[in-house]
């Protein structure tokens, strides 16, 4: 593993454990060039993910992408960090259970609002507006009363 600080490729790992959410390896480790420490983070990947785009474009799935947009919606919620780790391990793993290296956006972006719902309205919200691409309040309007229950579009 590179070191961060000088680029030297000879680190040494000086401790192992499972991390916080038990589905990776917390590693920390030493570089004996400059003395920096640094902890590294190791993961099970079961298979390598292409995401179709809906222009047709394909691109290599990136965890850090997804984790990225989920925590923009879940900014300043009272939501539990390790519960966001353990949702975004979650939908990977559903992802990667899917059986098709092949995913299209549309369909992580359908199971990230699944996730989202169950968890924060709120954030749910935030997502959908980008996700759905709203374009003025009124599609905020309309999407909020469809969550509420017995409530009409008239109302």
């Amino acid at each position: 593993m590179r070191c961060p600080f000088c680029g030297n490729i000879d680190t040494q790992v000086k401790d192992s454990r499972p991390a916080e959410d038990h589905v990776s390896i917390r590693r920390r480790r030493f570089c004996p060039a400059c003395g920096g420490r640094f902890t590294t983070y190791e993961r099970v990947q079961l298979r390598d993910l292409v995401v179709i785009k809906s222009s047709g474009k394909r691109e290599d799935f990136d965890r850090a992408k997804l984790e990225r947009s989920i925590r923009i919606a879940m900014q300043k919620r009272p939501i539990d960090p390790e519960r966001i780790d353990q949702m975004i391990s979650g939908i990977v793993r559903r992802l990667e259970s899917l059986g098709e290296t092949d995913i299209s956006s549309k369909v992580i972006g359908e199971i990230v609002m699944e996730s989202l719902a169950r968890i924060d309205t709120v954030a749910y919200v935030r997502f959908a507006s980008v996700y759905k691409n709203f374009q003025a309040a009124d599609d905020f309007d309309k999407f909020v009363s469809e969550l509420r229950p017995g409530a009409t579009p008239d109302e």
